[in-house]
């Protein structure tokens, strides 16, 4: 049912079954009670409730004529898909804003895109759509447009998620690896590894549960704060797959300089380093769903630092290191024993489907 503008208002109890069917990926009446029921009853005041093939959005509402847009897309197929901290949903929100928000973009609109496999439950289906309004709100995004397939039963592993989002990045702001230069601060903005290990934990039951939580959160809650206090910022950047060692390597490699870290510097929470020592794995490469890399002209690395640990989810912001010329595009960490070491990019993957 429509209202005079347009706007279809769901009703909920429309899905009566327990789990998903190929029928409401049809295209008939039982896909439109899917999504009424499930999607649009989560995803209230949107643009999505119009139901046409687009989101049409006003650029003179959150956009200046001097401003940059910044676009972004992601797909998701996290296992298991509920885990400590949240769920695919939640990261499938928050994975797309921190990609505008390290670019320096305050996000927007998002849309959202699901591949279900038949059979899945029509409760967890419930409960991620609500976990994506709740995240989608935090970061002041709205999810504007979607789609929804199914597919049968081995096709995919119950969900697969696709966002994409729309930033818009004021004039005059330009992040980037290739404004590092020598003598510039290394920082993150908390605590490395937590939801590489939390996934690690839910996923293999090794009875650390308990303390392994995942970072997830959108980025923007720091980003913005921290870019508008602080010019000297370079670079940005989400360590999500790969870890922070993944960004750093790739800041090394593309601005032609050496990267250097310290190990005592390393902000780890004591079971994410338990698990690391377990299971042998460098806590650098684990990855990270609500942390950033950042470099910073060296005099206002400080600021920078006590800005992040004022917020929720920067507590624990921390220098790790500068930049230097030599050994160019190299990612060097200095021991507790003094010495030096090469950390270089993965070969592979640690823990396949992270995010």
């Amino acid at each position: 049912m429509a209202d005079q503008g347009g706007v279809f208002r769901p009703r909920s109890g429309k899905v009566r079954q327990a789990n998903v069917t190929l029928a409401h990926g049809a295209g008939g009446r039982a896909m439109r009670d899917l999504i009424e029921d499930v999607f649009l009853a989560a995803f209230s005041g949107s643009s999505i409730h119009t139901l046409e093939d687009q989101a049409r959005l006003s650029m003179t509402e959150w956009a200046d004529p001097d401003c940059t847009l910044a676009f972004t897309t992601d797909s998701f197929v996290v296992d298991p898909i509920f885990f400590p901290g949240g769920d695919i949903g939640k990261l499938a929100i928050c994975g797309t804003v921190n990609d505008l928000a390290v670019g320096g973009a305050r996000p927007v609109a998002l849309s959202c895109s699901v591949i279900l496999e038949e059979g899945m439950p029509v409760d967890d289906l419930r409960r991620i759509s609500a976990s994506m309004r709740v995240a989608a709100e935090d970061a002041g995004v709205q999810i504007v447009t979607g789609d929804t397939k199914v597919v049968p039963r081995g096709a995919v592993d119950k969900i697969f998620i696709n966002t994409a989002g729309i930033g818009v990045i004021p004039e005059g702001r330009d992040l980037g690896a290739r404004h590092i230069r020598p003598g510039d601060v290394i920082l993150v903005s908390n605590t490395i590894g937590d939801h590489g290990a939390a996934i690690m934990a839910a996923r293999d039951d090794l009875g650390l549960s308990a303390d392994l939580v995942s970072d997830c959160r959108a980025l923007n809650l720091l980003t913005q704060p921290l870019l508008n206090s602080v010019s000297g910022v370079r670079a940005l950047r989400d360590a999500t797959r790969g870890g922070v060692a993944a960004v750093l390597n790739e800041f090394a490699q593309s601005a032609g300089l050496c990267c250097v870290i310290r190990e005592d510097r390393l902000p780890l929470k004591p079971a994410v380093r338990g698990i690391s020592e377990i299971l042998g794995l460098d806590p650098l490469y684990l990855a990270n769903e609500g942390l950033f890399v950042a470099v910073v002209e060296s005099h206002q690395a400080e600021s920078a630092v006590t800005i992040l640990r004022g917020l929720p989810g920067g507590e624990a912001s921390a220098i790790l290191g500068h930049v230097r010329d030599e050994p160019a595009g190299a990612l060097i960490m200095k021991s507790l024993l003094g010495g030096e070491r090469l950390v270089d990019m993965l070969d592979g993957d640690q823990l396949p489907r992270i995010c």
